[in-house]
């Protein structure tokens, strides 16, 4: 078992798509985003059946980077109800792992610390 997973959500086109994508790397809570080709989804939503056009990402990312990673999905995801759903990697090539590890931050970020500027030297 490795740290990394693959997150899937799908977005109403390939705009909004690329748009999240582009800002959850942005942001290092994924270290790459596939987006894939338009598929035709299949749901029952509020006791109807659905079809939609829908546009999936495969989203890396680790296990301690997936609750800032949800929380960015929530934020900027057009659906009332979005899918998103880990899937944890169980083996794969030990260096592409190691660079998923490294590109996301693990938590939330934070601003950097306020400087304090040197003190003036006694007189």
């Amino acid at each position: 078992m490795t740290d990394v997973l693959i997150v899937l959500t799908n977005l109403p086109d390939e705009a909004a798509a690329h748009a999240l994508a582009e800002r959850l790397v942005r942001e290092r809570r994924a270290a790459c985003v596939n987006v894939l080709a338009p598929c035709r989804s299949v749901y029952r939503w509020q006791g109807a059946v659905e079809h939609a056009q829908e546009t999936p990402l495969l989203i890396k990312t680790t296990r301690t980077g997936y609750a800032a990673l949800e929380a960015a999905i929530l934020a900027h995801h057009p659906y009332e109800l979005p899918e998103i759903v880990a899937v944890p990697v169980q083996q794969g090539f030990a260096p592409y792992l190691a660079w998923v590890a490294g590109e996301v931050e693990p938590g939330p970020r934070t601003p950097p610390a306020a400087q304090t500027p040197p003190a003036l030297p006694k007189t």
